[in-house]
């Protein structure tokens, strides 16, 4: 049963449309180029709507993987396909997000029987074990800036006791740290450039035509990398130049 006729499952008018628009995501990026505001995270700014970061990406993250199943389960039964490939699931497993024009593509709009992947096999292999890596690499460095805030956040109960104790009340200030290990020596963003390639593996374990999967990768790429330069600028206005020294922003030794 259709959600919304012929847009969820998509019809496959539909579905190259979407795809087709979703390419030029990138014009719409240009503005973070000109702007530093970012109300998110450390950049972030007092307000009501302000909700827990936690929430907020579970919110954010939920809906396109939920859709993504239904349109793996619907849509090729709408266009009367019997069995999608084991390769789709694999993707499918793999993907989380993007979810209308990677959905239709694993769904029937793209390969559609196990000869449309047929001497493939050591691409397959290859970007399987470059998004492995670089989903390792996105996990590490991710829980390596949630180990810095959980360090921030030690300092800051025990400044707190401490305040405490003198009478001087609970309230302290955010603690903020730049990150010491692994590509943080080298980069301040390692967790961008390990999406990067996480999804560069991916569009390859689809190949070339994949459109959906490169479109999402240039989107990352073109939306991540002002939010990085950005970022750096904060980092320097916020510790100064020597103690951020020589790390770039997201590609070491380059930008």
């Amino acid at each position: 049963m259709a959600i919304i006729e012929s847009w969820v499952p998509p019809s496959r008018e539909h579905w190259e449309l979407l795809t087709w628009l979703w390419q030029f995501f990138p014009l719409i990026t240009i503005a973070q180029w000109l702007l530093d505001f970012y109300p998110q995270g450390k950049t972030s700014i007092d307000s009501r709507f302000n909700i827990p970061g936690k929430m907020a990406w579970a919110t954010m993250e939920a809906p396109g993987f939920i859709l993504l199943l239904y349109i793996m389960y619907s849509l090729p039964k709408q266009i009367g396909l019997g069995s999608l490939p084991a390769v789709n699931w694999v993707m499918a497993a793999l993907f989380t997000m993007n979810a209308t024009c990677i959905g239709g593509w694993l769904a029937g709009y793209g390969p559609t029987t196990s000869y449309d992947w047929a001497g493939r096999a050591v691409l397959i292999e290859v970007g399987m074990m470059i998004w492995a890596a670089g989903f390792i690499g996105n996990v590490y460095h991710d829980d390596e800036l949630r180990e810095v805030r959980r360090a921030a956040a030690r300092k800051q109960e025990r400044k707190s006791k401490e305040q405490e104790e003198k009478g001087a009340g609970k309230s302290v200030d955010k603690v903020y740290e730049v990150p010491q290990n692994g590509l943080f020596r080298f980069i301040l963003y390692p967790h961008y450039l390990c999406e990067w390639i996480e999804w560069g593996g991916f569009w390859l374990i689809g190949g070339s035509g994949c459109v959906p999967a490169r479109s999402f990768l240039i989107n990352e790429i073109t939306t991540m990398t002002p939010r990085a330069v950005s970022g750096r600028r904060w980092y320097i206005e916020r510790f100064g130049k020597e103690k951020i020294e020589n790390r770039k922003a997201i590609i070491p030794g380059v930008l």
